[in-house]
């Protein structure tokens, strides 16, 4: 093994200072404002296509199966039905091409990944249960409404 001199810096320092100069970097590039929504919601997705020397809004509507990565390289996958085909794109979340990202309608899941929505079909393959406010409980009942008044 060859001696380590003084002078030369240790590879240690040479990678932090390496993975602080790609985290600046990076910094420039996320979102400005950062995308709210979840897997499960409805989106649509609008996003930046050139054609030539033109570029215009597209707009893909669909369900979030699911999200991946972290950082600039955060992905996130839209599907859709379409002619009754199923159709996904994989976007990535941080790209000028995504102009901006809507939420329609929030759903309600209990899994990370919703693949299984591959296997349905008809309204079942874009039914996720939409969000809910606090609803009442098996064991609670509903206040009873107060009897009408007779009268003339």
């Amino acid at each position: 093994m060859g001696a380590r001199t003084a002078d030369a810096p240790s590879s240690r320092w040479v990678n932090f200072m390496n993975q602080a100069l790609l985290d600046k970097i990076e910094s420039d590039q996320f979102r400005k404002q950062p995308a709210s929504f979840a897997v499960g919601d409805t989106v649509r997705v609008h996003t930046k296509v050139v054609e030539g020397d033109k570029e215009r809004i597209q707009i893909f509507t669909g369900v979030v199966i699911g999200r991946r990565g972290h950082g600039l390289n955060e992905m996130f996958t839209v599907r859709r039905i379409s002619y009754g085909e199923g159709v996904e794109r994989v976007f990535p979340l941080h790209s000028p091409r995504v102009e901006r990202v809507e939420v329609e309608r929030q759903g309600r899941t209990r899994r990370a990944k919703l693949t299984y929505l591959r296997r349905r079909l008809g309204k079942g393959a874009t039914l996720v249960k939409e969000k809910e406010g606090r609803g009442l409980s098996g064991t609670e009942t509903a206040p009873e409404s107060p009897a009408p008044v007779e009268g003339s």
